[in-house]
């Protein structure tokens, strides 16, 4: 007698299709995605096309030697400026942390005052700062007597201005990147390398740093590209950079649009650039953190080619 075999055995050839994922149609993203491509075709072939760009003269310019001095004046206040904030954001830290009251009150001043003024009016009062005080020295303070003096418009011109600025207010803004790292390592591990006889200079140098480090990097290279983007401000006290330079070709030969374009392709250039480099860098200190890891390298590139505020 034959029998025929039921239950569970039986639905084994059907069980790839029981367990196959339907994905269902989203007909609305098909359209908002063919209507976005179609809007960017129609932008670009837009902008390819228009005579009022000049294109001819946006590759006339792209690499002009008064051009290039401009980015390279960029390039320089962008490292000098991150440079002297990062040092002056450590000390600030470093400060609010501390158990003196003085040190934490001058801390919490600084961030305060130069957090809460806008950057712009901050670069105009360095540039201005002659007004206050036509000259600077060395002597007893106090309105002794001076050893050596200096006019101040001497010293303090378009570009020290701009790094004054520049890097006191990013002073504040790294103080407060750098005390959330330090805050962010266990107190536990710090009372341990205490019990151990460590002095606190050696236990912030050999177990706080190197932990802060993973927290701290990611801000500190998006304030980096930021900066890049920020220095362009400058050109209110001719500061040389590459956007001021730019202005002062258009002001002769009255190539606005096209002088502004190759300005922006030099700082879209100088985000790119710096978006690798942050990207490794945090991959560099994400090593032992599988949480932490940076993103894709296309993604870090993109959300830094997006517009930011000026850290001001």
């Amino acid at each position: 007698m034959d029998a025929t075999a039921t239950g569970p055995a039986s639905a084994g050839p059907a069980a790839p299709e029981a367990n196959r994922i339907s994905h269902p149609l989203r007909p609305g993203r098909w359209l908002a995605a063919g209507v976005t491509a179609l809007v960017l075709a129609w932008l670009a072939w837009t902008i390819a096309i228009n005579p009022n760009l000049h294109w001819d003269i946006v590759v006339k310019y792209q690499f002009d030697r008064v051009i290039l001095e401009g980015l390279w004046v960029t390039v320089q206040l962008t490292v000098a400026s991150m440079a002297i904030g990062v040092v002056l954001g450590v000390v600030v830290a470093l400060m609010q942390v501390s158990d003196s009251r003085v040190l934490r009150a001058g801390a919490m001043a600084y961030v305060w005052f130069f957090r809460g003024t806008p950057l712009l009016v901050q670069l105009i009062f360095w540039f201005n700062i002659a007004l206050i005080f036509p000259e600077v020295g060395l002597g007893v303070p106090f309105g002794g007597p001076k050893l050596m003096t200096w006019e101040t418009n001497t010293l303090v011109t378009g570009f020290v201005a701009a790094l004054l600025g520049l890097s006191i207010n990013e002073g504040a803004y790294m103080s407060e990147i750098v005390r959330a790292g330090l805050r962010a390592v266990d107190p536990g591990q710090q009372e341990a390398a205490a019990a151990l006889g460590m002095s606190r200079m050696k236990i912030m140098r050999r177990v706080v740093l190197p932990q802060a480090m993973r927290i701290i990097v990611p801000p500190t290279g998006n304030q980096f590209i930021s900066m890049l983007k920020t220095t362009s401000l400058v050109s209110v006290i001719a500061g040389a950079d590459l956007l001021t330079v730019a202005q002062r070709l258009y002001l002769t030969n009255f190539e606005v649009i096209a002088l502004l374009i190759v300005a922006s392709l030099w700082y879209l250039v100088l985000t790119t650039v710096a978006s690798i480099g942050q990207y490794y860098l945090e991959r560099r200190f994400s090593r032992g953190f599988g949480a932490t890891a940076p993103g894709t390298l296309r993604g870090r590139i993109t959300r830094n080619l997006r517009f930011t505020g000026s850290a001001g």
